[in-house]
C-alpha cells in the first residue's frame, strides 16, 4: 500500500477504533492501546489493498468515512472532523475481527509477507496491553463493527491461503 495513502487511512481507522472503544486508564493505557489498533489497522489495510493498484484506486473512491461505524456503535457523538473522512469501513470491520480474535489475527499476519516481531501487541498482547486495550479487544463491544465485512476477510484469508496454481 503506498505511503500516501496508508498513513491517512491507517492514522483515520486507527484514531476511530481507538475513539469509539478508548482505552482505559492514562496515557501509557492509550498509548498501547493506539499500537493494538495502529497494528490491527496496518495487517488489515494490508490485506484490503494488496497491491499498489488497488491502494491508488482506493485513493481515487476514496475511504468512505466513518458515518455507518458510527449507527452500528452509536459513536455518533464522535463529532465531524475531517479526518473521519479518511476512515476505512472495511479496514476498522476487519481490524475488528482481528483485535477480537486471535485465531484469525495470527492467520491474517500469516497471509502477509514475514515481518517478525512487528505485531507483537496484536498477536502475543502482554497483560498491560490487555488491561490498556479491554474495550478494543472486547468480542461483544466490536460485533456489530467485526460482522460489517467479516466474510470479505475470511473469502480474502481463504484465497491467500489457498496453494498457488
Amino acid at each position: 500500500m503506498p505511503a500516501h495513502l496508508s498513513s491517512p487511512v491507517t492514522a483515520a481507522t486507527a484514531q476511530w477504533l481507538t475513539r469509539a472503544f478508548p482505552a482505559s486508564g492514562g496515557a501509557l493505557s492509550a498509548a498501547l492501546c493506539e499500537i493494538q489498533a495502529r497494528q490491527a489497522v496496518t495487517v488489515a489495510a494490508r490485506l484490503r489493498y494488496p497491491t499498489a493498484m488497488d491502494a491508488e484506486l482506493a485513493g481515487v473512491a476514496g475511504p468512505g468515512g466513518a458515518a455507518r461505524l458510527d449507527r452500528v456503535t452509536g459513536a455518533e457523538e464522535l463529532g465531524t472532523q475531517p479526518w473521519r473522512t479518511w476512515v476505512d469501513e472495511v479496514v476498522a470491520s476487519w481490524a475488528a475481527c482481528l483485535l477480537s480474535d486471535p485465531v484469525l489475527a495470527a492467520r491474517a499476519v500469516a497471509a502477509l509477507p514475514p515481518s517478525p516481531g512487528e505485531y507483537r501487541r496484536l498477536l502475543s498482547p502482554d497483560p498491560a496491553d490487555t488491561r490498556a486495550a479491554a474495550l478494543l479487544r472486547h468480542p461483544d463491544l466490536l460485533a456489530p463493527v467485526a460482522a460489517l465485512h467479516r466474510e470479505s476477510l475470511l473469502a480474502r484469508l481463504g484465497r491467500e491461503a489457498a496453494p498457488a496454481a
